[in-house]
């Protein structure tokens, strides 16, 4: 395995010396009580990505994305002007759910001219206002247009929507910090050939941030996913990033690209061969002219060998961009302290033909594989830490945004706590 270059300070995790590189505790992650203040520290504060541009396609198009974390639901829908808003998905007259289809749980999507409520049919503009009200006259002292739908900032970067409940927080671009404006330019909206797996993980939802936060684990944990031969080598040798920053409360990592394609067929599966494709993406690349000259983002070490580069945008969304031309998104919904759902969504040009599907389809199935086995192992460590029979625990230099999550986890409950008392 190659060795590259680290910072002057040694090791990337001595370069942010607010780190520190003392054992660390995974309290945040265990404690009930913890999790209820990141609700309102972290969740109800910064923004959360829910989608993509490319799923609102025409005015009156609108999607529902439920956040239990904030005991809400929300609508995205696209207006009559084009502008895409968010509102909370209740009607004002008695706090129904307004947007559900046969299950009120499940999220929704359509397409429609208004919004009606089940219940009374209240109805409400694509841009929230209240239009009808059923015996209107029966009501008291009455003015529909003060009971209009309860809108939440929305704002989009690069085709990402993203929400923030907090009206006074900072806009968007602002908060997305230098790696957005790295990234920004990339062909995002050109993928549009999406595949979707979501599964309720039992562990809290920073485990699996840190699971793919780090590739550390992948020789070993994934080692059944390559020939036997290629997994010994890799098993020997274990892993080492090519650059690893922090921006703020994000964190990235830049890898070598692995096999896209082999140097050795020999190193990869008999379908791998024929399909050209595998957990890494098809090998050929698709034709997009912007992939050709790529944002100045990423790659940030210039390496030759650069395969792909993993970003955290704290607290619960990842974007993964991939050498071949491809891309990945993860997010991390929590429902609980032990629970949380879990979105992984595979990102491609628009086949061509019967060939480019098949490969796609064994990139997605492959990443999928990958993500089960991590799931299982999450729920394992879940159940151990809960236990407490050990409380602190050392991480190397690899797991450097492992160490940056967990302390910005506490740092932001700390300074929530902090204005509390304050008043």
């Amino acid at each position: 395995m190659p060795h590259f270059a680290k910072p002057a300070e040694g090791s990337w995790t001595e370069h942010y010396p607010e780190l520190g590189t003392g054992l660390v505790s995974f309290e945040d992650s265990i404690s009930p009580e913890h999790y209820e203040l990141e609700r309102a520290a972290i969740f109800a504060r910064t923004w959360l990505n829910v989608g993509r541009v490319e799923q609102l396609p025409r005015k009156g198009s609108y999607f529902t994305k439920e956040l239990a974390v904030v005991n809400t639901s929300l609508i995205i829908v696209k207006d009559n002007d084009q502008q895409i808003r968010a509102f909370h998905n209740v009607c004002r007259h008695r706090g129904n759910k307004l947007v559900w289809d046969d299950y009120p749980g499940q999220e929704a999507a359509g397409t429609c001219r208004q919004f009606t409520c089940k219940y009374h049919a209240w109805r409400y503009s694509l841009e929230g206002e209240a239009t009808f009200v059923q015996q209107e006259p029966e009501f008291f002292d009455f003015d529909k247009s003060r009971f209009g739908l309860k809108s939440v900032r929305c704002e989009v970067w690069e085709g990402f929507i993203f929400v923030n409940l907090d009206d006074d927080a900072a806009p968007l671009t602002d908060y997305l910090g230098k790696f957005a404006e790295g990234l920004a330019g990339y062909p995002f909206g050109e993928m549009t050939e999406v595949y979707k797996y979501r599964a309720e993980v039992g562990s809290n939802w920073k485990l699996y941030i840190d699971a793919f936060a780090e590739f550390y684990h992948a020789p070993i944990l994934h080692a059944k996913q390559y020939v036997s031969g290629e997994s010994s080598k890799l098993s020997n040798f274990g892993f080492e990033a090519l650059h690893y920053e922090l921006d703020g409360p994000h964190g990235m990592v830049s890898s070598w690209g692995g096999m896209a394609p082999p140097k050795d067929l020999n190193m990869v599966k008999p379908i791998e061969r024929v399909l050209r494709s595998g957990n890494f993406g098809a090998w050929d690349r698709p034709d997009i002219p912007a992939l050709d000259n790529l944002p100045p983002g990423l790659n940030p070490a210039r390496h030759r060998a650069w395969g792909l580069d993993s970003y955290v945008f704290f607290p619960n969304f990842m974007i993964v961009v991939w050498a071949p031309g491809w891309y990945l998104t993860y997010h991390y919904w929590p429902t609980a302290y032990n629970k949380h759902i879990f979105e992984g969504t595979c990102y491609f040009a628009p086949a061509r033909n019967a060939t480019d599907r098949l490969r796609q389809e064994l990139a997605a199935l492959t990443f999928k594989e990958f993500g089960l086995q991590d799931c299982n192992t999450l729920e394992a460590t879940q159940t151990m830490l809960e236990s407490r029979a050990i409380t602190e625990f050392p991480l190397n230099d690899q797991e450097i945004l492992l160490r940056h999550l967990h302390k910005q986890a506490t740092d932001f409950v700390a300074g929530y706590q902090a204005e509390s008392r304050n008043g």
